[in-house]
């Protein structure tokens, strides 16, 4: 029997670890209503706590890729996955909106940044030479896939309980996460004595030890270097629109939008994860024709039937039908984060594998930055209007615009050094 080359484990842990790091992020979804009618905080006033960690998740991102350079991998995670647990933990005893800002944004934003941003990148681009796109969209996938599982669950809980046992349930798993991170994480293939899945010589290109430099002056240089090019410029432009109408709009402000029409919230939590099923197969399949097919059309189709998904929304949900609901559900879970794989791609074909994690987790930044918009003006526009219509509407033409970015940028065939 052939032994598992030790990379599909490194890739199970990250897998785990990510699906965790996910909920406890998107759970925020779920907090609205609970932490709006216990505490008496306005929606705007909630959703601002959350665009702050949508905010620093993302621009923590290349911060933490310099600190993995400098830290070590392993090091880096158990840190990450701590920050996590102990903003967990002080959640039981928050009172004001302050602490709400510190906690939910400030610790769960910085704590998630690792794993959300540019973990997916550090462990393809060291543990893998072959499948490297299909381990990227296996990683990205595991976010949907805490969606998928966990959403409904926590709903279930703070409709028949209290959002504290909610709390409880992905405490105790962050901690079992710190135990898995522990047990068997391991910075470099060599470590192990290994070399990557896939390399067939002893190269020792993708084993390079930690860098004794300044991490803050690491990831700002890489940021300097990026602004003086156009590639960065389109492929932050498009991920800026891509975390405005998903992570920042869908994943902050879909349940409370089904339940201005009436669905109850364990349904909306549903149709949630329901999304994480077929964003699941969508992300992964997604990395596996990366590794195949030019990735700026791969972007062009994505952006541009994201953008029809977003326009239907509000049709599907005026009709009160539930089948319309599961048909958007479908159509968007599919394109949610498949967006990643082919990004990270073109990053690593643009900047060359060295420095596209840094490079990634700056583009990563602008994601977050449009996340963090659309969450603070999703409230927003639902305070002025009365209704989610014309947040849905605006990401949704957005998303056409993001599809000319992507197809702007040049063909060419990738270095050897890229690949």
């Amino acid at each position: 029997m052939k032994k598992v080359h030790y990379s599909w484990i490194i890739l199970a842990v990250t897998f785990f670890s990510i699906i965790v790091a996910g909920i406890i992020r998107s759970s925020s979804g779920v907090f609205i209503d609970p932490f709006e009618l216990e505490f008496g905080w306005s929606r705007p006033a909630i959703s601002f706590a959350f665009a702050v960690s949508l905010f620093l998740y993302g621009f923590s991102g290349p911060f933490m890729a310099a600190f993995v350079e400098v830290f070590g991998l392993k090091r880096m995670m158990l840190y990450s996955m701590l920050t996590l647990s102990t903003g967990l933990a002080l959640t039981f005893v928050m009172q004001t909106q302050w602490q709400l800002i510190l906690i939910w944004g400030v610790m769960i934003g910085v704590g998630s940044g690792l794993f959300l941003t540019v973990l997916s990148t550090q462990i393809a681009n060291r543990w893998f030479v072959k499948q490297r796109g299909l381990a990227v969209g296996i990683l990205t996938a595991s976010t949907a896939t805490g969606q998928l599982i966990l959403l409904p669950v926590l709903a279930t809980i703070i409709d028949h309980y209290s959002w504290r046992y909610a709390t409880g349930l992905i405490f105790i798993l962050s901690l079992l996460i710190l135990l898995l991170i522990l047990l068997f994480m391991k910075d470099f293939p060599q470590d192990k004595g290994l070399l990557p899945y896939g390399q067939e010589n002893n190269d020792q290109s993708a084993a390079q030890p930690t860098i004794k430099q300044n991490p803050f002056k690491l990831a700002l240089g890489t940021l300097m270097e990026g602004l003086r090019l156009k590639e960065f410029w389109l492929l932050a432009g498009s991920f800026f629109i891509c975390g405005l109408s998903t992570s920042g709009l869908i994943g902050t402000h879909f349940i409370s939008y089904c339940i201005g029409f009436g669905i109850p919230v364990v349904t909306a939590a549903a149709m949630l994860s329901f999304m994480g099923v077929f964003d699941l197969v969508g992300t992964t399949l997604s990395g596996w024709l990366s590794d195949r097919i030019d990735n700026r059309w791969l972007l062009f189709w994505y952006y541009a039937l994201r953008g029809i998904s977003l326009l239907f929304l509000p049709f599907a949900l005026a009709q009160g039908s539930y089948v319309w609901l599961v048909i958007f559900s479908i159509f968007y879970g599919l394109d949610w984060i498949a967006t990643v794989p082919p990004t990270i791609g073109l990053a690593r074909r643009e900047f060359g594998l060295k420095k596209s994690t840094l490079m990634y987790g700056w583009i990563m930044a602008a994601h977050q930055v449009g996340a963090g918009i659309a969450a603070f003006g999703g409230g927003v526009i639902f305070k002025v209007f009365g209704s989610y219509q014309w947040a849905f509407i605006l990401a949704g033409s957005m998303c056409v615009l993001a599809s000319l970015f992507v197809i702007m940028l040049k063909k060419h065939q990738p270095k050897l050094e890229e690949i």
